[in-house]
């Protein structure tokens, strides 16, 4: 029989702020361990602080919540959302709460932070306890209560009906897929459910880099939320007064593009060295565990990428005007999970990125039209593998056939002594333009990530060669849609008024010179590269 407690007027206001307000119930009811053993209130960081306000938005927008956190290690995710499921579970009716990990001493260590949670919560807001052991927490009189699991059990939880499930190490789960078709299944799509999955980044192509793929990209439900390193107030070590610190060319471009302190360049310095152990490379497995973007996160040998993630990096801070001719680039989704991407270029300014899930054919039309209306570009470049030869074939019924042209990224390039094929030479030129900075790009990670995505190799006779997308996706890598629409707006040089054909990268190097020198008497001529 359910006990009634009879609260004065004051006790009830306190409840129902604390009940309301779980950054005011986390400082004022739950207690955590430091990594020094000590047991304090739990006062939220700054990463702890952004994804509670990524989940909240999320929470208030669609009535649940379904996230990604990749994060670097000892950043209190996993303290976080075991603090937001206890006071969740302590306040409902009905709340069955699932705790899964890679391993099974990280399942007991989530399990005993709630259990801890529990220990010292204030009576006023503690609920009773009718079941306590190594495998269940229940509080009987709320119906709601924890159960536990690893990721070595393919059948964990499958017979389960569940409300909260964190997930935690996402990316070293063993049996993933099974785990995704069973135990997650048990959520119902219903109002109040939440799943977050939270890891350390594991390589490219696991279960948790896919679904992170898709969250980036907006072609799933969940919520893709980064947490950098530096965001942490520990991660620093102070400099001695008769230390000089002097930073390398590296760390030079680190505080430009992170704003890092002497201090938290020391703290990395020393960390790389621990991580140098046994002949390991220090610095990549420093960018794995704790870092800077989500794309250098999954990089385990970044060497391989055609295009590195500080190129990306500094464009997407960058600052450019937009001058001459305004250049589209669009590449149309194929299949599957593909999308269709359109992005514009004005000389060093790329902006206006657009992307689209399961568009047909005619759909794609009606926006590129639409753009060719209203914003008169001086030339549309449309990928014309798959659906696009349609799509460019439909704009030029339409009377769009001087301006769309349509360009066969395995056909020859202009420069057939230095690349493969005209994909290749596409890449080669947005490399260069983004090295030429100042440049700016969309602030985006989905653009950055898809930037940094390919591999790339030089055949027999050194000619640049570019992973192709069905290569890439053997790897378990998402199809480079928006990175491939920012390509195409390097397909040929653009002189306004003029013919593209038969114009060579070396002509649009020589007018790329002429236009910057006439930039100051505003005769904009324009040329890609320019």
């Amino acid at each position: 029989m359910l006990e009634v407690v009879r609260l004065s007027d004051r006790e009830k206001r306190i409840r129902a702020k604390l009940k309301k307000d779980f950054k005011h119930y986390a400082l004022r009811c739950l207690k955590i361990r430091q990594k020094d053993g000590s047991v304090v209130s739990f006062v939220m960081n700054r990463a702890q602080n952004y994804i509670h306000e990524r989940l909240e938005a999320q929470l208030g927008k669609t009535g649940k919540v379904r996230a990604l956190i990749l994060k670097g290690r000892q950043q209190g995710c996993s303290t976080y959302v075991g603090g937001r499921f206890y006071h969740k579970t302590t306040h409902s009716f009905g709340i069955q709460t699932f705790i899964l990990t890679h391993a099974l001493d990280a399942t007991a260590n989530l399990y005993k932070m709630a259990q801890r949670f529990h220990e010292n919560c204030p009576e006023l807001v503690r609920p009773k306890v009718s079941t306590n052991n190594s495998k269940e927490l229940i509080f009987g009189d709320l119906d709601s209560g924890y159960k536990i699991g690893t990721a070595e059990n393919k059948s964990v939880g499958r017979s389960s009906t569940i409300q909260l499930f964190h997930g935690s190490e996402t990316a070293f789960w063993n049996n993933a897929s099974e785990h995704a078709m069973g135990i997650m299944q048990a959520v119902p799509d219903a109002a109040g459910t939440e799943v977050i999955l939270e890891s350390t980044a594991n390589g490219v192509g696991g279960y948790f880099h896919q679904m992170w793929q898709m969250a980036e990209s907006s072609l799933s439900e969940y919520e893709a939320i980064f947490v950098p390193w530096y965001w942490q107030d520990e991660y620093r070590k102070t400099i001695a007064h008769d230390q000089e610190f002097k930073p390398t060319a590296e760390e030079l471009e680190l505080i430009a593009l992170y704003q890092l302190d002497n201090e938290q360049l020391n703290w990395r310095r020393e960390k790389i060295l621990q991580l140098s152990v046994n002949g390991a490379n220090g610095e990549k497995s420093f960018r794995q565990e704790y870092p800077n973007n989500s794309t250098e996160a999954f990089q385990l040998t970044g060497d391989d990428s055609y295009i590195q993630s500080e190129e990306v990096y500094r464009a997407r801070k960058g600052l450019s005007e937009k001058y001459g001719p305004l250049i589209v680039g669009v590449d149309p989704a194929r299949f599957g999970n593909d999308r269709t991407s359109i992005i514009r270029r004005q000389g060093r300014c790329a902006f206006d990125l657009e992307s689209y899930a399961k568009k047909d054919t005619m759909e794609i039309v009606g926006i590129v039209n639409q753009i060719i209306l209203s914003e008169k570009p001086a030339k549309v470049f449309i990928d014309i593998g798959g659906l696009g030869a349609g799509i460019v074939d439909r704009l030029h019924e339409l009377g769009h056939n001087k301006l769309v042209v349509g360009v066969n990224a395995g056909s020859k390039p202009l420069n057939g002594n230095r690349f493969y094929n005209k994909r290749a030479e596409m890449w080669a030129e947005l490399k260069a333009w983004l090295n030429d900075y100042p440049v700016q790009i969309p602030d985006s990670d989905s653009l950055h990530a898809d930037l940094c995505a390919l591999k790339y190799t030089f055949d027999s006779t050194s000619r640049l060669k570019i992973e192709s997308k069905e290569d890439a996706k053997k790897r378990g890598i998402r199809s480079p849609d928006e990175a491939d629409a920012l390509c195409l707006t390097f397909a040929f040089p653009v002189i306004v008024g003029e013919s593209i054909d038969d114009k060579s990268s070396l002509v649009a190097k020589k007018l790329n010179s002429v236009l910057k020198s006439q930039l100051n008497a505003r005769n904009a001529g324009g040329v890609y590269g320019a």
